[in-house]
Protein backbone atom coordinates (compact mmCIF):
# COMPACT_ATOMS: atom_id res chain seq x y z
CA UNK A 1 0.00 0.00 0.00
CA UNK A 2 2.99 2.45 0.71
CA UNK A 3 4.59 1.29 -2.21
CA UNK A 4 1.69 2.08 -4.09
CA UNK A 5 1.04 5.83 -2.48
CA UNK A 6 4.91 6.67 -3.52
CA UNK A 7 3.93 5.26 -6.94
CA UNK A 8 1.17 7.72 -7.26
CA UNK A 9 3.31 10.80 -5.74
CA UNK A 10 6.11 9.79 -8.32
CA UNK A 11 3.52 10.36 -10.86
CA UNK A 12 2.07 13.65 -9.68
CA UNK A 13 5.73 15.27 -9.22
CA UNK A 14 6.32 14.08 -12.79
CA UNK A 15 2.88 16.03 -14.20
CA UNK A 16 3.38 18.67 -12.20
CA UNK A 17 6.86 19.35 -13.60
CA UNK A 18 5.63 18.70 -16.90
CA UNK A 19 2.63 21.20 -16.64
CA UNK A 20 4.55 23.54 -14.51
CA UNK A 21 8.09 23.57 -15.15
CA UNK A 22 7.98 23.56 -18.94
CA UNK A 23 8.78 27.21 -19.23
CA UNK A 24 8.05 28.94 -22.82
CA UNK A 25 8.88 27.61 -26.06
CA UNK A 26 12.56 28.90 -26.90
CA UNK A 27 12.96 32.26 -29.29
CA UNK A 28 12.68 31.32 -32.92
CA UNK A 29 15.83 32.73 -34.66
CA UNK A 30 15.52 35.94 -37.15
CA UNK A 31 17.48 36.25 -39.98
CA UNK A 32 17.91 39.91 -41.83
CA UNK A 33 18.13 39.06 -45.69
CA UNK A 34 17.88 41.28 -49.03
CA UNK A 35 15.26 40.34 -51.71
CA UNK A 36 16.50 41.32 -55.41
CA UNK A 37 14.74 40.77 -58.86
CA UNK A 38 13.80 43.13 -61.90
CA UNK A 39 10.28 44.65 -62.14
CA UNK A 40 7.95 41.74 -63.12
CA UNK A 41 9.72 38.48 -61.33
CA UNK A 42 7.00 38.48 -58.77
CA UNK A 43 9.16 39.21 -55.66
CA UNK A 44 6.28 41.28 -53.97
CA UNK A 45 3.39 38.65 -54.98
CA UNK A 46 5.92 35.50 -53.65
CA UNK A 47 6.44 36.98 -50.30
CA UNK A 48 2.67 38.59 -49.81
CA UNK A 49 1.46 35.15 -49.95
CA UNK A 50 3.90 33.83 -47.91
CA UNK A 51 2.49 36.28 -45.18
CA UNK A 52 -1.23 35.18 -46.19
CA UNK A 53 -1.68 38.67 -47.66
CA UNK A 54 -4.57 39.24 -50.06
CA UNK A 55 -3.58 39.16 -53.85
CA UNK A 56 -5.73 41.99 -54.21
CA UNK A 57 -3.55 44.49 -52.69
CA UNK A 58 -0.12 43.51 -53.98
CA UNK A 59 1.55 46.75 -55.59
CA UNK A 60 4.96 46.54 -56.88
CA UNK A 61 7.64 47.24 -54.97
CA UNK A 62 9.04 50.91 -56.19
CA UNK A 63 12.00 51.54 -53.46
CA UNK A 64 12.27 49.02 -50.71
CA UNK A 65 9.74 47.19 -48.03
CA UNK A 66 10.89 45.10 -45.01
CA UNK A 67 8.36 41.72 -44.36
CA UNK A 68 8.78 39.92 -41.47
CA UNK A 69 8.03 36.22 -42.63
CA UNK A 70 7.54 33.47 -39.93
CA UNK A 71 8.54 30.20 -40.35
CA UNK A 72 8.54 27.21 -38.10
CA UNK A 73 12.01 27.77 -37.08
CA UNK A 74 13.28 30.75 -37.85
CA UNK A 75 11.51 34.62 -38.83
CA UNK A 76 12.73 36.01 -42.03
CA UNK A 77 12.76 39.52 -42.16
CA UNK A 78 13.40 40.22 -45.83
CA UNK A 79 14.08 43.47 -47.16
CA UNK A 80 12.69 43.66 -50.32
CA UNK A 81 14.28 45.93 -52.97
CA UNK A 82 12.59 47.37 -56.38
CA UNK A 83 13.73 46.30 -59.50
CA UNK A 84 13.14 49.56 -61.62
CA UNK A 85 16.51 50.64 -64.28
CA UNK A 86 16.24 53.84 -62.07
CA UNK A 87 16.72 51.70 -58.69
CA UNK A 88 19.17 49.17 -59.24
CA UNK A 89 22.06 51.13 -59.02
CA UNK A 90 21.02 51.85 -55.53
CA UNK A 91 20.85 48.27 -54.20
CA UNK A 92 24.02 47.71 -53.07
CA UNK A 93 23.56 50.74 -50.51
CA UNK A 94 20.79 48.39 -48.57
CA UNK A 95 23.14 44.60 -48.20
CA UNK A 96 24.54 45.84 -45.65
CA UNK A 97 23.69 43.35 -42.76
CA UNK A 98 22.26 40.84 -45.16
CA UNK A 99 22.47 37.55 -43.55
CA UNK A 100 21.07 36.03 -46.85
CA UNK A 101 19.64 36.55 -50.57
CA UNK A 102 16.90 35.82 -52.48
CA UNK A 103 17.01 36.44 -56.10
CA UNK A 104 13.86 36.24 -58.18
CA UNK A 105 14.08 35.91 -61.58
CA UNK A 106 11.02 35.58 -64.49
CA UNK A 107 11.58 32.29 -65.97
CA UNK A 108 9.18 33.39 -68.74
CA UNK A 109 10.79 36.46 -69.66
CA UNK A 110 12.13 37.93 -72.55
CA UNK A 111 15.74 37.15 -73.49
CA UNK A 112 16.58 40.69 -73.58
CA UNK A 113 15.17 40.91 -69.52
CA UNK A 114 16.41 37.42 -68.75
CA UNK A 115 20.56 38.74 -69.98
CA UNK A 116 19.58 41.27 -67.68
CA UNK A 117 18.34 39.24 -64.53
CA UNK A 118 22.03 37.16 -65.40
CA UNK A 119 23.99 39.94 -65.04
CA UNK A 120 22.71 41.57 -61.65
CA UNK A 121 22.41 38.15 -60.70
CA UNK A 122 26.54 38.01 -61.35
CA UNK A 123 26.90 41.13 -59.64
CA UNK A 124 25.19 40.37 -56.36
CA UNK A 125 26.98 37.11 -56.25
CA UNK A 126 30.46 38.50 -56.41
CA UNK A 127 29.47 41.81 -54.03
CA UNK A 128 31.91 42.06 -51.62
CA UNK A 129 28.91 42.15 -48.85
CA UNK A 130 27.08 39.25 -50.51
CA UNK A 131 29.60 36.79 -52.19
CA UNK A 132 29.98 34.53 -48.33
CA UNK A 133 26.15 34.41 -47.95
CA UNK A 134 23.50 32.01 -48.71
CA UNK A 135 21.58 32.49 -52.21
CA UNK A 136 18.27 31.48 -52.70
CA UNK A 137 17.61 31.52 -56.14
CA UNK A 138 13.64 31.57 -57.69
CA UNK A 139 12.66 30.79 -60.93
CA UNK A 140 9.13 32.30 -60.80
CA UNK A 141 6.46 32.01 -63.25
CA UNK A 142 6.98 28.44 -63.77
CA UNK A 143 3.21 28.19 -64.56
CA UNK A 144 3.33 30.27 -67.69
CA UNK A 145 3.75 28.32 -70.85
CA UNK A 146 7.06 30.15 -72.14
CA UNK A 147 9.02 29.85 -68.98
CA UNK A 148 12.44 27.65 -68.73
CA UNK A 149 13.01 24.85 -66.92
CA UNK A 150 15.65 25.35 -63.81
CA UNK A 151 18.46 23.33 -65.71
CA UNK A 152 17.67 25.63 -68.75
CA UNK A 153 17.94 29.05 -66.29
CA UNK A 154 21.59 27.21 -64.23
CA UNK A 155 22.73 26.98 -68.12
CA UNK A 156 21.88 30.13 -69.08
CA UNK A 157 22.82 31.78 -65.82
CA UNK A 158 26.15 29.70 -66.03
CA UNK A 159 25.60 29.05 -62.31
CA UNK A 160 27.82 26.09 -61.49
CA UNK A 161 31.04 27.75 -62.49
CA UNK A 162 30.34 31.31 -61.10
CA UNK A 163 28.64 29.86 -58.10
CA UNK A 164 31.11 27.45 -56.99
CA UNK A 165 32.00 26.89 -53.73
CA UNK A 166 28.95 29.11 -52.58
CA UNK A 167 26.37 28.39 -50.51
CA UNK A 168 23.30 28.56 -53.11
CA UNK A 169 20.20 26.67 -53.72
CA UNK A 170 17.95 27.01 -57.48
CA UNK A 171 14.67 25.85 -57.58
CA UNK A 172 11.42 26.55 -59.41
CA UNK A 173 8.30 28.25 -58.39
CA UNK A 174 5.05 29.76 -58.62
CA UNK A 175 1.73 31.53 -56.81
CA UNK A 176 -0.10 28.20 -57.43
CA UNK A 177 2.65 26.11 -55.53
CA UNK A 178 2.87 27.04 -52.34
CA UNK A 179 4.28 23.85 -50.77
CA UNK A 180 7.29 24.03 -53.19
CA UNK A 181 7.83 27.72 -52.33
CA UNK A 182 7.80 26.73 -48.62
CA UNK A 183 10.03 23.86 -49.05
CA UNK A 184 12.32 26.11 -51.15
CA UNK A 185 12.44 28.35 -47.78
CA UNK A 186 13.39 26.05 -45.63
CA UNK A 187 16.26 24.90 -47.40
CA UNK A 188 17.33 28.52 -47.01
CA UNK A 189 17.04 28.40 -43.57
CA UNK A 190 19.11 25.08 -43.64
CA UNK A 191 21.75 27.17 -45.08
CA UNK A 192 21.64 30.14 -42.72
CA UNK A 193 21.87 27.57 -39.68
CA UNK A 194 24.78 25.60 -41.16
CA UNK A 195 26.51 29.63 -41.62
CA UNK A 196 25.38 29.94 -37.65
CA UNK A 197 27.26 27.03 -36.35
CA UNK A 198 30.52 27.34 -38.44
CA UNK A 199 30.68 30.90 -37.07
CA UNK A 200 30.16 29.39 -33.89
CA UNK A 201 33.04 26.68 -34.11
CA UNK A 202 35.75 29.46 -35.32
Amino acid sequence: MKEMKNQDLTSSLMCFRALCCKGPPPARPEYDLVCIGLTGSGKTSLLSKLCSESPDNVVSTTGFSIKAVPFQNAILNIKELGGADNIRKYWSRYYQGSQGVIFVLDSASSEDDLETARNELHSALQHPQLCTLPFLILANHQDKPAARSVQEVKKYFELEPLARGKRWILQPCSLDDMEALKDSFSQLINLLEEKDHEAVRM
